[in-house]
């Protein structure tokens, strides 16, 4: 081990264990009779056997990176139903993800039972509380794997995804190792590996799982010396068979209409490869794009992407934020005749890379109004039909991906529901590189803690039980195939004595209606101002 490692607080438990024991043995020699040494010898040799236990063994990622003292953790797991109701704030409704979201995607990933006695510990009876409305008349659990064709008219090689998969997360805010293991994971499970805006690094070709080819405003992969968007690299990447669709980033739940830096320091020759980027210079993500300023500008790039990808689904990902700018899009589609083959919804809420508080907390749509909105828009102007929409933000579980089918999603997109299948813990460490398990950094040290086959089953496990859940909750509901989902089918109680339904909350427009002239308030004022021409309203 190499002596700086040693001289770190994550082995120092480990160490002093080595020291103890060699200080024993040196005092059993010296003092034969003395009762203590052996004690403390015996002692000490147990640990040093633990520690490098933990140091071998492939489970667990966090006792790779701190032998001997992550062991505390898992004894305050083991007793913490238990104190619980004592150190914990309300689970459901004061943290940011509840911890019991953790456990089942814990569970899932490691084919641990997720059952559990003794009814829900929601308060059924508190605002907000969700439910799914089910049958009587329930259906056979189907085993087939809910696949969604996505690729409208346009489109030459339309793929047929899962309704639930990896979200954009890049290499670079995470580690090679993740990287791997999410996408051999994508690759043994049937399911799409979103690249990010990082680009499409040597770990996503190694895995051969289908892969989401992530487009930023920094064309990370098909940039120019200077930043601006390359077609020739474009094409040439784009050509890959293992790049199924194309995504346009135009912004993203955690830090919508905010750029970002990688610093210097941390543009590795691997990363400035990948990106097309200069080694040990500041990666600079712009906060919009340079190939095109208008809605209608847009639309003409998506259609040349299109063209140079040779006819694969092209489409774009976005918070919402001004209604506006999003319907200067539709009208921009209506205009030019050029539509994406799909657009991801990322609510606000989502995001697993650090951005500022203000951003986190305060700026963006939240995903159930995003969604619904741009569903309605599209209804409204009569391309629903041929637009797929994906949804992403702080989604897990099976009824997270029911709710947000019921709301007009095709698919739904998960980051931390596949980081927690890594071994994320949640430590917050990300933009420190000294993540605890070797999931978010580009420590070499602290990644080999992150054993790629071992993670990548995880990935496939959490993804195919995840699924499986889903096709109770569907056969539960009466319906054949999860597409069936409608926002009747799920209830919200908005006080102690009132419950609405999600279509009440979230009414649908009719086919058609924006182009006719809708009366509806939540569309009529924003269509209004709407420019294809321009993102700024008209006044």
């Amino acid at each position: 081990m190499p002596l700086h490692l040693m001289l770190s607080p994550r082995f120092l438990p480990l160490v002093l264990s080595v020291v103890a024991g060699l200080g024993s043995l040196v005092a059993v020699w010296a003092f034969p009779g003395a009762l203590l040494p052996v004690l403390v010898l015996f002692t000490a040799a147990a640990l040093v056997l633990v520690g490098i236990h933990d140091l071998v063994q492939t489970r667990h990622a966090v006792l790779r990176n701190y032998p001997i003292a992550a062991h505390l953790r898992f004894l305050l797991e083991a007793i913490r139903p238990e104190i619980r109701q004592y150190f914990f704030e309300d689970e459901k409704h004061g943290m940011p993800f509840s911890r019991d979201k953790r456990a089942i995607v814990y569970q899932r990933a490691k084919l641990v039972l997720d059952k559990r006695p003794f009814g829900t510990n929601y308060d059924v009876y508190a605002d907000g509380f969700e439910w799914m409305d089910h049958s009587l008349a329930p259906l056979p659990v189907s085993s087939e794997p809910f696949r969604v064709s996505i690729g409208g008219p346009d489109c030459a090689h339309p793929y047929e995804g899962s309704v639930f998969n990896i979200s954009a997360m890049s290499f670079g805010a995470l580690s090679p190792n993740a990287i791997r293991a999410l996408n051999i994971g994508a690759k043994k499970g049937g399911f799409a590996h979103d690249t990010g805006e990082g680009g499409f690094s040597p770990y996503h070709r190694e895995g051969g799982g289908d892969i989401i080819w992530e487009l930023g405003s920094g064309y990370f992969g098909a940039r120019t010396a200077d930043g601006h968007f390359s077609p020739e690299l474009f094409a040439q990447t784009a050509a890959n068979s293992q790049i199924r669709m194309i995504e346009v980033k135009l912004s993203q739940g955690a830090k919508p209409g905010h750029g970002g830096v990688l610093p210097a320091a941390k543009v590795t020759a691997e990363i400035a490869a990948t990106r097309g980027v200069a080694i040990g210079q500041d990666c600079v993500s712009p906060s919009c794009h340079s190939a095109f300023s208008t809605p209608v500008e847009m639309m003409q790039f998506i259609a040349e992407l299109r063209r140079l990808s040779g006819g694969k689904p092209v489409g774009f990902k976005l918070c919402i934020g001004h209604d506006w700018e999003f319907l200067a899009i539709c009208k921009a589609m209506v205009k030019t005749g050029v539509y994406p083959d799909f657009i991801v919804v990322d609510g606000k809420e989502g995001g697993t890379g650090a951005a500022p508080l203000e951003f986190l907390d305060h700026i963006g749509k939240p995903l159930r109004e995003g969604l619904s909105f741009v569903h309605n828009a599209l209804i409204g102007i009569g391309a629903r039909d041929r637009i797929r929409v994906g949804a992403s933000g702080k989604i897990a579980t099976a009824f997270d991906i029911a709710r947000a089918l019921a709301l007009g999603a095709d698919w739904c997109n998960s980051a931390r529901g596949f980081m927690f299948a890594l071994g994320c813990i949640q430590s917050q460490a990300c933009h420190t590189d000294k993540c605890p398990t070797g999931v978010a950094t580009q420590d070499l040290h602290r990644q080999r803690a992150l054993v790629v086959p071992d993670k990548a089953q995880r990935v496939a496990n959490y993804h195919h039980s995840t699924l499986e859940a889903l096709a109770e909750l569907t056969a539960a509901a009466g319906l054949p195939h999860p597409a069936g989902f409608k926002s009747a089918f799920i209830s919200r109680r908005i006080s102690p004595s009132a419950v609405v339904t999600l279509a009440e909350l979230y009414p649908e427009l009719a086919s058609g209606e924006l182009l006719a002239g809708t009366q509806d308030a939540r569309f009529r004022k924003a269509w209004d101002m709407a420019n294809a021409d321009s993102f700024a309203p008209v006044c």
